[in-house]
């Protein structure tokens, strides 16, 4: 993969509370800018996102469900996954039941990611599984439910708890899913070096609020 697509597999992040509008749509200008995959909000800026990418088609609009614990009731998600779409979200990231996984109770961790992907329609759902919280057997598992629950990715982490993304799990993740399910990592994926890393282990997109210092450090290597 080239510098160039790297930029392309970028989810353009601002998660945290406190951010504001002018943040928001400085961030679905660079995302445009750069041609990054998409921008990942939360709910409450999916619709300035989307009208401020409204000429920009090619970047979708990403937020996050059940963010950053997981521990939505079922229903719940799946409302605002149904909203998020309304709003105008092309995809969609969700935490899942880290509890229930954790408990061997397989089938409500499904369950609870198939209430979201049904809820979501035709739009591409990731998983966030958490992998700072969990054991590689657990990570396993986690990614052959999503799988099996209709999901279209995988994705490493909220970057809300005690870890970020690894190398090693990206590849474990990729090793579980086979090569038609996306793996995305995030949390902690900061410099140019971290973003070919992930790649190199099997990422096929990367969510950070790092993607302009990114794509510039690319174009330096590329131009140097």
């Amino acid at each position: 993969m080239n510098n160039t697509s790297i930029a392309s597999i970028i989810d353009h992040t601002l998660l945290k509370p406190e951010a504001r509008k002018e943040e928001i749509l400085k961030l679905a200008a660079e995302a445009a800018e750069y041609g990054f995959a998409s921008v990942c909000v939360n709910p409450v800026w999916v619709a300035t996102a989307a009208e401020a990418l409204k000429d920009s088609p090619n970047v979708k609009v990403c937020t996050v469900i059940g963010f950053p614990l997981g521990a939505s009731h079922p229903a719940v998600k799946a409302f605002e996954t149904a909203q998020a779409v309304k709003d105008g979200a092309g995809e969609i990231d969700m935490v899942i039941n880290i509890g229930a996984l954790k408990d061997g109770d397989d089938e409500r961790v499904k369950q609870d990611i198939r209430g979201v992907v049904e809820a979501a329609g035709d739009k591409l759902v990731k998983v966030i599984i958490e992998t700072c919280l969990l054991t590689k057997e657990e990570i396993e598992r986690a990614s052959r439910l999503s799988v099996a629950a209709g999901a279209h990715f995988v994705k490493t982490s909220t970057g809300f708890s005690k870890g970020g993304a690894t190398v090693e799990d990206v590849a474990l993740m990729r090793q579980t899913v086979g090569p038609d399910i996306g793996v995305k990592a995030s949390g902690g994926v900061r410099t140019p070096e971290d973003a070919l890393a992930m790649v190199k282990a099997g990422a096929s997109r990367l969510g950070t609020s790092g993607g302009v210092a990114i794509a510039q450090g690319l174009k330096s290597s590329a131009d140097y």
